[in-house]
């Protein structure tokens, strides 16, 4: 499956503390939680946003339309309703 992202995760080694499913197309997408340049997107196959943090695993249930959030790679994710 393919997945938004950014250079920032896959070459940067940025932690991941963003992930939205979007309500219109179901997309996924990984992001730093910063604000980024459109020339900064990627897309990238999940296994390999999986290899890098194994605790987007759990939010798998993410329902369409939602984003989940945290401070840091040890915080925990919180989930809310895209605004």
């Amino acid at each position: 499956m393919a997945v938004l992202t950014t250079t920032a995760v896959v070459k940067g080694g940025m932690p991941i503390l963003r992930v939205t499913h979007d309500d219109d197309d179901g997309a996924w997408q990984f992001h730093t939680g910063h604000t980024v340049d459109a020339g900064e997107a990627m897309i990238v196959a999940l296994r390999e946003i999986v290899k890098r943090d194994p605790s987007v695993t759990s939010l798998a249930d993410l329902p369409y339309g939602w984003i989940a959030v945290r401070e840091s790679v040890t915080s925990e994710w919180r989930r809310s309703p895209h605004p």
